[in-house]
C-alpha cells in the first residue's frame, strides 16, 4: 500500500484526504513512477472545487517527478531507475506513485533536479505554448502578463527576456512586483495601487499591447480588453479570481475588433510528439540558463490542504511542491 490524496466530493481544500491506496502494476505501454517531488498548480484547485469536473472519487494533481519503478509490456524508452517527469497528467500526482503512459513522460536532464522538474513541467509547458504558439512573440514585442510573480508568471518574465520581448507585468504587492522585475519583467504595475490600463497606455505610447496573457479571469477581463491595441489578442488561460461569464460579443468590436481565446495546455500537447517538442524546449531553456524555477514553498504530501489554502489566498510566489 501507499499514500495518496483523494477527493470524494468537490469543494474547499478540506475535501482532500490522505488515504492508503493499492500500488498496481503498469499495463502495456505504461510506466509506474515513484515520486520524489510533486508540483502544485492552480488547475489542481479547479479539479478540487468542481470548476473542472472529474469523476469521483478521484486523485488530484497533474505534475510530478521521480524514478521509474516498473515498466509495462512494450515500453522500450524507459528503464528501472530512470529519472522522469510529467506535467499533463494523468490526474493523481498527489501520491507516492502514479502510473503514466510512456509517451507522456520525459527524461529529466542531468542538469535539472527532481524538485526543479516537478515544479517546471506544467508551468514551463504553459509558458512555452503561450509565448510560442497561442501568440508567437517576436523580438521587440511588448506584452502584458497578469500575476507575474506566480509560478507561470516568473517563467514568462524570464522567457520573454530571453526572446527579446518587453514584458509588462501586474502584481498585487510591491514585494511581488520587485520579485518579477528581478526575474526579467521590464515593467511592473502594482494592481492594488495603480491604474493598470493607464500605465499600460503610458508605457506603450498610447497604443496598447498586441497580446494580454491573463490567468486571473473575472477580475481582470475588462482591464485586459482595455489594454489591447486594435485587433490585439486576449489569451484568457485561467480563472484564479473566478470564471468570466456574461460576455456580450459586441464588446470586442467596441474595443478595436480584438480577439479572445481560451487556450488549454492539453490541446497544445495532445500528441506525444507535440508534448516531446514542448518539454524538450523547456528543459533546453533550463539547461542553458534562460529559465530558473523559484521554489518558494515546500509542503509534505499530508499538508496538501495547507498548500491549496495558501495558493488560493495569494500567499505564494513562484512554485510550490509537495514531498511524498
Amino acid at each position: 500500500m501507499s499514500q495518496a490524496i483523494r477527493i470524494h466530493q468537490t469543494g474547499g481544500p478540506s475535501v482532500m484526504k490522505l488515504e492508503p491506496v493499492e500500488v498496481t502494476a503498469p499495463g502495456p505501454g505504461q510506466v509506474r513512477v515513484r515520486h520524489e517531488a510533486i508540483g502544485v498548480n492552480y488547475i489542481d484547485t479547479y479539479h478540487r472545487s468542481g470548476l473542472y469536473p472529474v469523476s469521483l472519487p478521484s486523485g488530484i494533481g497533474l505534475e510530478a517527478a521521480g524514478h521509474v519503478d516498473a515498466v509495462g509490456d512494450g515500453v522500450t524508452q524507459f528503464a528501472l531507475g530512470d529519472r522522469v517527469a510529467y506535467g499533463n497528467g494523468p490526474i493523481g500526482a498527489y501520491a507516492e506513485y502514479n502510473t503514466v503512459a510512456s509517451g507522456r513522460l520525459a527524461n529529466i536532464p542531468d542538469a535539472v533536479s527532481m524538485e526543479e522538474a516537478a515544479a517546471i513541467m506544467l508551468k514551463g509547458m504553459t509558458a512555452r505554448y503561450l509565448l510560442k504558439e497561442t501568440f508567437p512573440v517576436k523580438a521587440g514585442d511588448t506584452v502584458l502578463y497578469h500575476a507575474a510573480a506566480g509560478g507561470v508568471g516568473l517563467l514568462m518574465c524570464q522567457w520573454a527576456r530571453d526572446l527579446g520581448v518587453t514584458l509588462i507585468g501586474t502584481a498585487s504587492t510591491a514585494e511581488k512586483c520587485q520579485l518579477a522585475l528581478s526575474m526579467g519583467a521590464a515593467h511592473m504595475i502594482n494592481s492594488s495601487q495603480e491604474d493598470v490600463v493607464a500605465r499600460v497606455r503610458e508605457l506603450t505610447g498610447g497604443e496598447g499591447v498586441p497580446v494580454v496573457y491573463d490567468g486571473v479571469g473575472r477580475d481582470t477581463f475588462a482591464i485586459s480588453l482595455d489594454c489591447l491595441r486594435p485587433r490585439g489578442l486576449l489569451a484568457s488561460f485561467g480563472n484564479a479570481s473566478g470564471a468570466v461569464t456574461g460576455v456580450e460579443l459586441g464588446i470586442l468590436t467596441q474595443k478595436g475588433s480584438v480577439y479572445v481565446t481560451r487556450p488549454s495546455l492539453a490541446h497544445y500537447v495532445a500528441s506525444d510528439d507535440a508534448l516531446a517538442t514542448n518539454t524538450a524546449d523547456v528543459f533546453d531553456a533550463v539547461a542553458r540558463g534562460a529559465l530558473s524555477i523559484r521554489i518558494n514553498q515546500r509542503y509534505a504530501l499530508a499538508d496538501a490542504v495547507q498548500a491549496h489554502e495558501d495558493l488560493e489566498a495569494r500567499k505564494t510566489t513562484g512554485a510550490s511542491i509537495l514531498a511524498p
